[in-house]
């Protein structure tokens, strides 16, 4: 035993085991560098201009999307002599959207998801050009024909959607503009709407699947896929701050007790994502005197229209028809 003690106190032996120790945890530090810049890159940096297009479902093999885009293109089909191509530029970045007029003072502008440019609007502006309000879909930067290459998870898409409703209000004359986001785009309306540079014209938001911030959002993603999580989401965040120089762990948690506006929220208790005891924190925390939620018992992330369109549309109706009563 001794002799054993002796082996193992010395200090070559030592040296010998904290230099393993050492190159196996480089070994483990190194291969998760790289796994989390290979997981940013695939999911929030844009590979080609092809990709995050305006001419096919985000997802070709998922049903309800690929039958939601079907129903939007009907839509803007239907309604295609009513539409105003528009190009705008911001902060260097060209960008560009699609305006259909119905001769309103009143317009809906549709404020998409990650990966999803223009025609993924079509599919929700329906209620709203019920309810007589022109519609506003957009190409978010990095999407459809827009610039960039970089999902910055809501805050410059918030100072772009900021410059679209500047712009349309100018040139349409309008009165009264309705924010309506999904997901990320959720996310960017509340940053744009609790900014310095409000614009006064937004009356309102609607929000479906929205999360308190894309730190827990890609989280749950990995969770899911049965990734791990333990340093990797922290290097993931730090690829974020990197590339875009915004963290992941501020999102709308962190601002929508300085929303002044009405606030109707849609979420799904079946929410994997955007998990419903956040949603609940959301909705306590947010500021506004007029706020609504929403639960839809069924329902994956950002499908709820297709799983329940009346109820959706019932509820979006009810919230446009007020906010046009503000005038």
């Amino acid at each position: 035993m001794s002799k054993f003690i002796e082996v193992i106190t010395h200090p070559a032996f030592l040296w010998s085991v904290g230099s393993l120790l050492a190159m196996g945890l480089s070994f483990w530090v190194v291969a998760y560098v790289i796994a989390s810049r290979i997981v940013y890159k695939k999911t929030m940096i844009r590979p080609s201009t092809e990709a995050w297009g305006r001419d096919k479902p985000s997802d070709t093999e998922d049903v309800n999307t690929v039958t939601m885009f079907n129903e939007g293109m009907a839509w803007a089909k239907e309604n295609a002599h009513r539409k105003v191509d528009l190009h705008i530029v911001n902060n260097g970045f060209n960008l560009y959207g699609e305006y259909y007029d119905f001769g309103s003072d009143k317009c809906a502008f549709i404020l998409s998801g990650r990966t999803e440019a223009l025609s993924y609007g079509y599919y929700f502006a329906k209620p709203y050009s019920d309810c007589g309000y022109n519609i506003l879909v957009v190409d978010p930067r990095a999407h459809g024909k827009s610039d960039g290459i970089y999902n910055t998870m809501g805050f410059e898409e918030s100072k772009d959607d900021i410059a679209w409703v500047n712009y349309i209000t100018e040139r349409f004359n309008l009165k009264t503009v309705i924010f309506h986001g999904i997901c990320i785009g959720a996310a960017g309306g509340i940053l744009a709407l609790t900014s310095e540079n409000a614009p006064s014209v937004v009356k309102g938001i609607v929000c479906e699947g929205m999360f308190a911030n894309f730190y827990e959002s890609f989280k749950n993603h990995l969770i899911e896929r049965k990734k791990p999580v333990f340093i990797m989401m922290d290097l993931i965040n730090g690829q974020a701050k990197k590339h875009t120089g915004y963290s992941m762990k501020y999102g709308p948690i962190n601002c929508i007790d300085k929303l002044d506006r009405p606030l109707l929220m849609l979420h799904s208790k079946e929410d994997t994502y955007s998990t419903p005891p956040f949603a609940e924190k959301l909705y306590e925390k947010a500021g506004s005197q007029d706020k609504k939620l929403v639960w839809f018992e069924k329902g994956r992330h950002s499908m709820l229209r297709i799983t329940d369109t009346e109820r959706y549309d019932l509820e979006v109706k009810e919230f446009a028809n007020k906010i046009a009563k503000l005038d």
